[in-house]
């Protein structure tokens, strides 16, 4: 093992180094893993990875991954999300009396999304 110490990376200046578009630069390095930051926009291919699972921090903008299968996704407690939907079913594991529209949210709640904390699917109605 060396006596250097890395020197810190700023992600901001190592982005605004390149532009190619789903072309990871690696940044670092923590164990066998790579630390690799890329710009994303427009369609990226649909893809499989056997043997690893794959982690996505969003450094700035939106990325929105899209899955095939029914899968699962935990947004943890204290993260802003606004899900959106050219069209689709999810199902959802909430605390009873969870609001759709979350403790707090952004604007006005449009016509299209329904505030409740459920309804019973034997009951009926929306």
């Amino acid at each position: 093992m060396s006596g250097m110490v890395p020197a810190p990376v700023n992600l901001s200046a190592a982005l605004a180094a390149f532009t190619d578009i789903y072309s990871p630069r690696i940044v670092g390095r923590v164990n066998d893993y790579d630390v690799r930051i890329a710009h994303a926009r427009g369609e990226h291919v649909w893809h499989v990875h056997d043997q690893t699972d794959e982690f996505f921090l969003v450094l700035d903008g939106i990325f929105e991954v899209t899955l095939r299968e029914p899968e699962m996704f935990v947004v943890p407690k204290g993260t802003e999300h606004k899900p959106s939907s050219p069209g689709g079913s999810i199902m959802m594991f909430e605390p009873s009396g969870t609001s759709t529209t979350g403790d707090r949210h952004e604007g006005d709640i449009p016509a299209h999304v329904d505030s409740t904390t459920g309804h019973d699917l034997t009951a009926g109605g929306r």
